[in-house]
């Protein structure tokens, strides 16, 4: 019998998590499946939980939820051999969306698993990131973002309203009131790029903010980094070449970059701008620059 553990954020998607996560674990279930809910009040003591069980013996870890789930699964299964269930049901779901997984269909999300038992999982990359001096890392699968897009995460995540990429927008506008351009160094594996700017993004996948078209080359599989930097901008700048982020249109102005490499250190440079603001991965807040950020291919297995 397949041992499966579920790790359920009970407020994703605006509280619809909890029925989904029942409906996951049902379903599972009905199908002969194993399953241990290993769910906690808090995502630390959910983490906990899910290292815990694999250690002691899982065929697969389900994550329901959104992308902050997945970035949990992601931090327990990295390097191993055990694959990751995503059924995801969250605001966002960038991350399904990169992996042209189900997306608010629980049904769907647990076929998709199950095809992935059967046939075998998918590898992707993940990205490890910390500071450069010390040992700790965290991983990524989708986009760490350390500029005006990082600030505009921070700002949404204390909304409530409205749902999806338009929390995004709202929380944008109001993060303009104050902007002023960021300093930054990014070393790369073949280049050094320093300047004023206002987005930093070294991106595994092409999505952020729940449909934001960041990176739109990227590829979750190929082993490589897109690194997208622009600026400086003023803030009608940022608000012109906005609306083409859903689209991937704004690759194409000139004050924009893409480069390609295995490793970022991003650093902060005051003498160009205002000091960054915290980078987030994957929706969740990481930290303050300095960081570094070096893909690992193949370092996670998703069933699909």
């Amino acid at each position: 019998m397949t041992q499966i553990g579920v790790v359920v954020n009970p407020t994703a998607g605006r509280g619809r998590g909890h029925g989904a996560g029942a409906a996951t674990v049902d379903a599972l279930r009905r199908r002969g499946h194993h399953v241990e809910d290993l769910s906690a009040t808090d995502l630390e003591a959910a983490s906990a939980r899910a290292r815990h069980a694999a250690v002691r013996g899982l065929d697969a870890l389900v994550m329901v939820g959104g992308d902050g789930m997945v970035n949990l699964g992601a931090n327990v299964v990295a390097e191993t051999d055990l694959p990751l269930g995503i059924v995801a049901v969250g605001t966002g779901n960038d991350l399904a969306r990169a992996l042209d997984l189900p997306r608010s269909d629980v049904d769907a999300s647990v076929r998709a698993i199950e095809h992935g038992l059967a046939q075998g999982p998918r590898a992707i990359d993940a990205v490890s990131a910390g500071p450069p001096l010390h040992s700790t890392r965290t991983w990524y699968l989708g986009a760490l973002s350390c500029g005006v897009d990082a600030a505009v995460n921070a700002r949404a995540n204390t909304m409530r309203w409205p749902r999806g990429s338009a929390r995004y927008v709202r929380a944008l506008m109001g993060e303009l009131r104050g902007f002023a351009p960021y300093g930054y160094r990014v070393t790369l594996d073949d280049v050094v790029w320093e300047s004023a700017g206002c987005v930093v993004a070294v991106a595994n996948a092409p999505w952020i903010g729940g449909g934001v078209k960041i990176a739109p080359d990227a590829r979750i599989d190929d082993g490589l980094l897109d690194v997208v930097v622009a600026g400086p901008f003023t803030r009608s700048g940022v608000v012109r070449i906005f609306p083409g982020m859903y689209t991937g249109r704004h690759v194409r102005h000139p004050a924009v970059q893409v480069f390609r490499s295995r490793t970022a250190l991003i650093e902060p440079v005051e003498r160009l701008g205002s000091v960054p603001p915290d980078a987030f991965a994957d929706g969740e807040r990481l930290g303050p620059t300095p960081l570094q950020a070096q893909v690992h291919p193949g370092a996670v297995r998703v069933l699909a």
